[in-house]
């Protein structure tokens, strides 16, 4: 079964945009799960480990009963209640991906049943609904070679549009060796890597453990631009020069700190030995979401920073709301060349979702 995910306006009638609208709507960091993940998160939830992600983990899969999270049904909801939402706001399309952890916390065994049940169940969305969803793949990174099996299937057959990997797997990052098989796949698939947010490592978490910064709040972007930085500086980049690593929420704040990463880490200096300053691997190598940063300020700062080829739109539905993303980016200050890049034409082409007449 191959899925061609294409997309119309929002509730299918074609309508005209109101002025400061872009001609159609992507939103790319757009979270979902099955309820045989979230099952298996509830009893993870309830077991005696301590890792950081636990307390966010637990708050959503394991709440009590006369108190459930309303996060979960909407994460459920890849049907009529996410496209009434997206009605609602004038959204055309939702790139779907499994919400963080994913399956990286179970073991090797477990984890690769569940990426292959769940990216089977988004291409079951994708073809109910293949003009309002597209979809990101997951895998086992536990298992490197399953995982590149996995990711073969998931573009080749079932005709998804890249990965989500939430960052860490075991406290290891994709710059160590024992994951390039994954980098290689993901280069040779022309597909992009979506680096999504966890809790930190357990080598850096005892910090976020207090004040709850373990999550969305700071220990989220920390975990993440670390990871990134670690692949700008080791030099495996040099190795997968086509790859393409996606970064939301603004891109994790490294486009902020490319100034200094470029002086302090640059070729030669402390013996480092990447080919290229880390301004170049990101201009080459990534690109960025809005998703849950609805800061036109920042915005204007990566669009003059990296190029408004490098940005796109997100909600990070349902984390965030919908109508005040859509609102804010109908309202940011951008010409109308740079909307319809960051609204759907970057999602287009880094994606390779699509494109539909206007």
């Amino acid at each position: 079964m191959t899925v061609k995910s294409t997309g119309t306006s929002a509730g299918g009638d074609g309508a005209a945009r109101k002025a400061g609208r872009a001609s159609r709507m992507i939103a790319t960091e757009e979270a979902c799960s099955i309820p045989e993940v979230a099952e298996r998160l509830g009893q993870l939830s309830r077991s005696t480990w301590d890792s950081l992600d636990i307390k966010l983990v637990g708050s959503i899969y394991n709440a009590p009963p006369d108190d459930p999270n309303p996060l979960l049904p909407q994460l459920l909801d890849i049907g009529a209640g996410r496209l009434e939402t997206m009605d609602e706001s004038g959204v055309d399309m939702h790139l779907l991906s499994l919400t963080a952890p994913g399956v990286q916390m179970f073991d090797a065994d477990t984890a690769a049943a569940l990426a292959t049940l769940a990216n089977d169940r988004l291409a079951e969305a994708v073809t109910a609904h293949p003009t309002r969803f597209a979809a990101l793949a997951t895998c086992a990174p536990q298992d490197p070679r399953r995982a590149v099996r996995e990711m073969e299937r998931a573009v080749g057959t079932l005709g998804m549009h890249g990965f989500m990997i939430n960052s860490h797997t075991g406290n290891e990052y994709l710059d160590q060796q024992k994951y390039w098989p994954i980098l290689e796949a993901a280069e040779a698939l022309n597909a992009p890597i979506y680096i999504h947010p966890r809790a930190p490592s357990d080598g850096m978490a005892a910090p976020f453990r207090d004040y709850r910064l373990d999550a969305a709040v700071w220990g989220y972007g920390i975990e993440v631009g670390t990871h990134a930085v670690r692949l700008m500086m080791s030099g495996v980049l040099d190795r997968f020069e086509n790859l393409k690593i996606v970064l939301g929420h603004m891109g994790e704040a490294v486009p902020f700190w490319l100034w200094r990463l470029d002086y302090m880490g640059r070729p030669g200096r402390q013996g480092r030995t990447q080919k290229l300053r880390a301004s170049e691997y990101f201009a080459r190598n990534f690109a960025i979401t809005t998703s849950g940063v609805e800061d036109p300020l920042a915005l204007r700062y990566c669009i003059d920073r990296i190029g408004v080829d490098s940005i796109m739109w997100a909600i990070d539905h349902p984390y965030q709301p919908t109508p005040p993303a859509a609102e804010w980016i109908h309202a940011a200050p951008l010409t109308d060349e740079e909307r319809e890049k960051i609204c759907h034409g970057n999602a287009e082409r880094i994606f390779g979702i699509e494109a539909v007449s206007a």
